[in-house]
């Protein structure tokens, strides 16, 4: 069953991370392409970089920086392919942003049109 981990960290939280943050990431990445269970986590730019569209007035609006206003920004996500939904909280578990922040386990939507 495929799910998507989600990472939400708080900015001033993660400028404080100590360096060795990456290695455990570079350490978290190598254990997803050993297991062959996943996708190397993917990093987004800053949320100040972000644009946001709606249309829920009918005219396109394009909005700088994230929808939301929260202290927790979506920083980047993980694909995995794993049995079950615990396997995927183990994984969350062990990402190295749970430290900073949130880490959301969603399954993907099938596609076998149910």
């Amino acid at each position: 069953m495929k799910y998507l981990l989600l990472i939400h960290h708080d900015d001033a939280a993660l400028a404080k991370a100590p360096p060795a943050l990456w290695s455990e990431y570079a350490a978290f990445n190598e254990a997803l392409a050993q297991s062959g269970v996943g996708t190397p986590g993917v990093r987004l730019e800053h949320a100040s970089k972000a644009r946001s569209i709606t249309r829920r007035t009918g005219a396109t609006e394009i909005l700088d920086g994230p929808y939301a206003d929260t202290k927790e920004q979506f920083a980047g996500y993980v694909l995995l392919d794993v049995p079950d939904v615990d396997a995927a909280m183990q994984w969350a578990a062990r990402c190295p942003s749970a430290q900073y922040g949130t880490i959301e386990v969603r399954p993907l939507w099938p596609m076998d049109g149910a």
